[in-house]
């Protein structure tokens, strides 16, 4: 089948089959979640990774080293998060 204009290489897309409709509930609800427990996260994160350095004595750098790892681990248990919150109360739906 060809597109409209005439192109072979683009498909037609069914405009009526292929509308999605935001669910603006399901969106709020897993970003106000998301909002909340990555202000822990986070704040675990900067705190956890000030107290450890200096535990063990590390000085100035090994507190941000410390801090930049637990911050870039909650990141990514931030992104697990919204990737599982989406799966269970999806953002879009057909028609």
């Amino acid at each position: 089948m060809e597109s409209p204009a005439g192109r072979k290489d683009l498909p037609v897309l069914d405009t009526v089959s292929a509308q999605r409709r935001i669910l603006w509930k399901n969106v709020t609800t897993v970003l106000g979640a998301a909002i909340l427990i990555g202000a822990e996260v986070f704040g675990a994160g900067f705190a956890g990774g000030w107290a450890i350095a200096n535990l063990l004595g590390l000085g100035d750098y090994g507190v941000y080293g410390f801090q930049a790892l637990l911050m870039g681990l909650g990141a990514i248990v931030m992104v697990q998060f919204v990737r599982h919150g989406m799966r269970i109360e999806p953002f879009t739906r057909r028609g």
